[in-house]
């Protein structure tokens, strides 16, 4: 298959195009700046354009990217920061995707799309939640619809907590936890829908090979847990104990939205629609991600 790739710079996206080229598939990334490698063709999100010609003939488009979401506190521009990095880039390549009549298209949502969902197990078929991610990963998706009218494949991968040795959460988390300050957040019954970053992109890569799958796709592992069990079992991993609680008020007060959505806030999301597609996770739990994510 011909595949382009949207993000290819970041930690998925990253780890997705090596996947794909070693399964034989042709790749090539798009990039914000003049294109300095053959593979490289250069796109502007904000003013609308893709370099000629770059779908012609691609099997699949991937949608990757978007400004971190828990990397500084939510001020009013970067709230603005966090929608427009996702809806604008999503909207100008489904867009492309439709003129140039692609058959699929695999865009980038999160889990956050349900809201604070409690102790409540849920699927793809939950309906959106509320608060500030909620209405983001509603337009994010909603951003796809020019492909969806064309009537190419589209697939919304809403994705979970990534654990890898090599970034996102657990490159924040682990350092705290080997000094003794790791501990739980809160009352700690809130749901962690954690995945591995194995298996975050095979997913992604299952969903560009597979016909079959389309539309919204939790990207999460099969046992998702609350607060206190990953703390527990994050302790464990490194080894070192974890006996702080980290008060609720304090975090809502120093993080304000953020933390609310973020840390005290939770959705006990399961992948039905992978499983049931017949996709096979290489970590069913969190010990076995932690045990890859982790090492020494």
């Amino acid at each position: 298959m011909r595949v382009v790739v949207a993000g290819s710079s970041g930690l998925i996206g990253t780890a997705l195009v090596a996947q794909l080229r070693e399964a034989g598939h042709e790749v090539l990334r798009l990039v914000r700046r003049a294109p300095a490698a053959p593979d490289e063709r250069g796109w502007d999100p904000p003013s609308g354009t893709i370099d000629e010609g770059t779908l012609a003939g691609v099997d699949a488009v991937v949608n990757l990217g978007g400004v971190g979401i828990a990397d500084r506190p939510w001020s009013g521009a970067r709230k603005q920061a966090i929608r427009d990095s996702r809806v604008v880039p999503t909207d100008v390549l489904a867009s492309a995707v439709a003129r140039a009549e692609v058959p699929a298209l695999v865009s980038g949502s999160a889990v956050g799309y349900y809201g604070d969902t409690g102790d409540e197990e849920i699927d793809e078929s939950a309906p959106s939640g509320r608060g500030f991610l909620a209405d983001v990963c509603r337009d994010w998706e909603a951003a796809t619809a020019p492909a969806v009218d064309a009537g190419a494949r589209v697939v919304t991968l809403r994705t979970g907590l990534v654990l890898s040795p090599s970034g996102g959460l657990l490159q924040i988390m682990k350092p705290v936890w080997k000094t003794f300050l790791g501990g739980r957040i809160g009352d700690g019954t809130q749901y962690m829908p954690w995945v591995s970053l194995d298996d975050e992109v095979g997913a992604i890569r299952f969903a560009v090979e597979n016909d079959a799958v389309r539309g919204p796709v939790n990207v999460t592992g099969p046992t998702p847990v609350t607060n206190a069990t990953f703390t527990a079992q994050l302790a464990e991993a490194v080894g070192r104990p974890a006996p702080l609680v980290i008060p609720a008020f304090v975090v809502s007060t120093v993080l304000g939205d953020m933390g609310r959505e973020m840390l005290l806030s939770g959705q006990r999301a399961v992948p039905t629609a992978l499983l049931d597609a017949g996709f096979q996770f290489r970590h069913h739990s969190l010990p076995d991600a932690l045990a890859a994510a982790v090492g020494s």
